[in-house]
């Protein structure tokens, strides 16, 4: 994989209009998040409670809002090649369909990318200029951004995948929607469960939740995230040498 590719793949992430969806990600995960915070009872500026409030709803608009436009943005970028008859274009240019598959994900993740951590800056942003006097709690921030990045860009790869190997875009999306059911019941599930469901992540992510009616600072488990990232590269990655072994 080159620059060349990724360039490509930017070249066509602007005709395809996927930079809208990554905006929407942006605003969507924003806009629930501060709404939610804000209006939470437990939002008190003197205290933890503030940050804890507009961190649990952070986690909350992210499960709400990535795994539908997470599926959307990969259908989008991915299917241009079935239909377009990209694949064998590209294989004739000496790009495989394996090379072109990593170049998405690493184009599209660049995106998510920033989305994601613009929505964390601003969300933060937006707690001190209401005038939250508690103090920042930069660790547990820092470390839900990271985790919910993580997970972002596993289901992301996924998507890449199932995109590939099938031509229906609506597949995909559907999937997008189960993703978001999955990550809305995953808290209540067993904790083995919802380590077999890569949506179920975002609960780990966390960095507030409550505990009875308490709203209280957690810790993400970092471990989980960690173990999800490793197993999904080497899935990834095997699935792209052989798809090009296969189109070979």
């Amino acid at each position: 994989m080159n620059g060349r590719v990724i360039a490509n793949e930017f070249a066509k992430m602007r005709h395809l209009h996927i930079w809208l969806l990554a905006t929407m990600l942006l605003v969507v995960i924003t806009g629930i998040t501060v709404y939610g915070g804000v209006f939470n009872p437990d939002f008190d500026r003197a205290t933890d409670g503030a940050w804890n409030s507009l961190l649990n709803t952070f986690s909350g608009g992210v499960l709400l809002a990535a795994p539908l436009l997470l599926a959307i943005m990969a259908s989008r970028q991915t299917d241009v090649e079935h239909v377009g008859g990209g694949w064998l274009l590209s294989a004739t240019s000496g790009v495989t369909p394996g090379t072109l598959c990593r170049a998405k994900l690493v184009s599209l993740g660049v995106l998510v990318t920033a989305s994601t951590v613009a929505s964390s800056a601003i969300v933060a942003g937006t707690g001190l200029l209401l005038g939250v006097t508690a103090p920042w709690p930069a660790g547990r921030w820092l470390g839900c951004t990271a985790a919910v990045l993580v997970v972002n860009l596993v289901l992301l790869a996924v998507h890449v995948i199932v995109s590939a190997r099938i031509e229906n875009q609506l597949v995909g999306i559907g999937i997008g929607l189960l993703g978001t059911i999955l990550a809305l019941i995953a808290s209540s599930l067993p904790t083995w469960v919802t380590h077999l469901i890569p949506w179920g992540y975002y609960s780990f992510a966390s960095a507030a939740g409550y505990i009875g009616s308490d709203l209280v600072a957690v810790t993400p488990s970092y471990g989980s995230i960690a173990g999800l990232a490793v197993v999904t590269a080497v899935a990834f990655g095997i699935f792209t040498s052989r798809f090009d072994r296969q189109e070979a």
